[in-house]
């Protein structure tokens, strides 16, 4: 709840090199990241209304915000809840591909494990500007690839993400510049099949 607070890495910021730099992990985490969550606490300070609500609460029902800050609640509130998501996602696998539950509906849903890579990859850099893109299960307790724009959350639309990657600019241009798509292959080698492979699980059954 409210006032929020920047989580630190579960891990050091070179531990996901070489794909992602600790240059860009500290610049994200801690500058871009951190004025999130700044601006977030200064728009729900200035409505008692909003004190103590999570950030769950703020995402799934945007209609009941005041509508002085609703957009600026949504945005600054989906950046942060994002990012948090994000840094969880992330950290050294002992497995290259998912496992149990996860790993048979992916084959179902898209033929194999690497077809679905190779479609995540073409839909994440096809993204036009800023945004996510998200694996997430559907009301229906399906699989879809599901983009959203600038800072929007999937939890706004109802669904339950399952892993994303950041496709805004400054998660990655320091180090690929404008190679999206490769930047995108590298996520795949430091995405945390275990840590999401048990969260899958844990949400399938919820």
């Amino acid at each position: 709840p409210s006032p929020f607070t920047l989580p630190p890495l579960p891990y050091a910021y070179d531990a996901l090199e070489p794909w992602f730099d600790a240059e860009t992990m500290h610049l994200h985490h801690d500058k871009h990241h951190q004025a999130y969550v700044n601006t977030l606490n200064a728009l729900v300070s200035a409505h008692p209304e909003l004190a103590g609500k999570s950030l769950h609460q703020l995402l799934t029902s945007p209609d009941t915000l005041p509508e002085a800050v609703r957009t600026g609640v949504r945005n600054q509130a989906g950046g942060h809840a994002n990012h948090s998501f994000w840094w969880s996602t992330l950290g050294h696998s002992s497995r290259p591909t998912p496992t149990g539950e996860l790993s048979k509906v992916i084959n179902a849903r898209f033929g194999s494990i690497s077809a679905f890579q190779e479609k995540f990859i073409a839909a994440a850099t096809g993204i036009f500007g800023s945004g996510w893109l998200w694996l997430v299960q559907l009301g229906d307790g399906s699989l879809s690839l599901e983009s959203t724009a600038n800072q929007d959350s999937p939890l706004s639309l109802g669904h339950t993400p399952i892993f994303a990657v950041d496709v805004w600019e400054h998660a990655y241009y320091l180090k690929y510049q404008n190679r999206r798509a490769e930047y995108v292959k590298a996520f795949f080698q430091v995405l945390n099949w275990d840590v999401v492979s048990a969260a899958y699980a844990s949400a399938h059954k919820g």
